[in-house]
């Protein structure tokens, strides 16, 4: 990374500690007109951060990658969300050849088999459509919490991406559960139901669970795994290059 573009990071790092997350929001958008997106599950730290955003009026897009297997709950929600703020959330899909071939050569459920394929089966079903729906951007705003996992505990407010080339700020990253329940309600903003049912982090319905009493956060996501090993791609960096670029 050259040093101009570290300073630059740095400099939103600062910012970011400074201003409150509208403020933050709004200045990411002023900084880089047009080139500031967000990725939602319809999670509840994704609806306290969509809410930020529409309710504000933002010029921030907002997208979701639709992976054909999400809870029923979760499209209510995002049809509510629509609703609530008079807005178009924009999909993005699998690559239809890419999954079909996935599908037919391996089956429908493969994931359950070994760690690679379910690694694979995310690949086509997310990472893959994120590519395409974070090109052409320069700040990707995210809804991770430290909380969630134990390996985003050091992790900066703001940070460069290297694999997706890209600066990812994440809001509400020292949020506890219980201060982002407490916007959700004091806002009433739209959210998913399956988190009243102990579901903490919602993916794909055959690859989430709700949590037991006393079970980590992630226990819920492909409890059939590695608990050390948790991760879908989305929010994996490759390492830095010396000449990455904006």
């Amino acid at each position: 990374m050259s040093n101009e573009f570290l300073n630059m990071v740095e400099d939103l790092q600062s910012q970011a500690k400074e201003l409150s997350i509208p403020e933050m929001l709004k200045y990411l958008t002023e900084e880089f007109p047009g080139q500031v997106t967000f990725s939602t599950s319809f999670s509840f730290e994704d609806q306290a951060i969509a809410h930020n955003i529409l309710n504000n009026q933002l010029p921030i897009k907002i997208f979701t990658l639709d992976t054909g297997r999400l809870f029923p709950e979760t499209y209510s929600v995002w049809s509510a969300t629509n609703e609530r703020y008079h807005t178009n959330i924009n999909a993005y899909y699998p690559n239809a050849e890419m999954l079909q071939e996935l599908v037919s050569e391996r089956g429908p459920n493969s994931f359950y088999e070994s760690p690679q394929n379910r690694i694979d089966c995310c690949h086509i079903r997310k990472v893959e459509p994120l590519r395409r729906a974070l090109a052409g951007h320069a700040i990707w705003i995210t809804g991770l919490r430290a909380e969630h996992s134990a390996n985003r505990h050091e992790m900066p407010m703001v940070e460069f991406d290297a694999k997706n080339n890209i600066i990812k700020y994440h809001p509400l990253l020292h949020w506890s559960t219980e201060d982002v329940r407490n916007y959700i309600n004091e806002f009433n903003v739209p959210y998913n139901i399956l988190h009243d049912r102990g579901f903490v982090s919602i993916g794909c319905a055959p690859c989430t669970r709700a949590i037991r009493p006393g079970e980590d956060f992630r226990a819920g996501r492909w409890w059939w795994e590695d608990s050390s090993k948790k991760e879908c791609g989305l929010h994996v960096s490759a390492p830095e290059t010396a000449n990455a670029t904006n």
